[in-house]
């Protein structure tokens, strides 16, 4: 499978750092991480990860206003976006399907199953 990069976007820096921490061990992934939307989307672009993992609930340009930056950016429209949700609210799961991103994982997440389950949603 060879090593995965992926971009952890969160405003929180403990999730962030958890996140991070967690795919370096569990995976030996390389994991890069951002505190906004708009800093993600620039990371993203220059970085090209495997992956992208979005927190839902941010300041200023929350998650769905930075999925959509993503898809509209030919740069990074094809990057698979994971979303990070603390509810499980269906109506907003279909709405990020809409957009484009390929699975909504729940907050809080188990730091020891996050990238099994990174692996699952995106059928790596």
């Amino acid at each position: 499978m060879g090593t995965k990069r992926i971009l952890v976007i969160d405003d929180e820096a403990d999730i962030c750092e958890i996140a991070k921490v967690s795919l370096q061990i569990t995976k030996q992934w390389q994991v890069l991480t951002a505190s906004s939307g708009e800093e993600g989307v620039a990371i993203a672009a220059e970085k090209q990860p495997d992956a992208i993992l979005l927190d839902v609930v941010m300041p200023e340009v929350n998650g769905l206003m930075t999925l959509k930056a993503l898809k509209d950016n030919p740069a990074t429209r094809l990057i698979p976006v994971v979303m990070l949700t603390a509810t499980g609210n269906i109506a907003t799961k279909q709405q990020y399907a809409e957009l484009g991103a390929k699975a909504v994982l729940t907050k809080p997440f188990d730091p020891g199953v996050l990238g099994d389950q990174i692996i699952t949603a995106l059928e790596w």
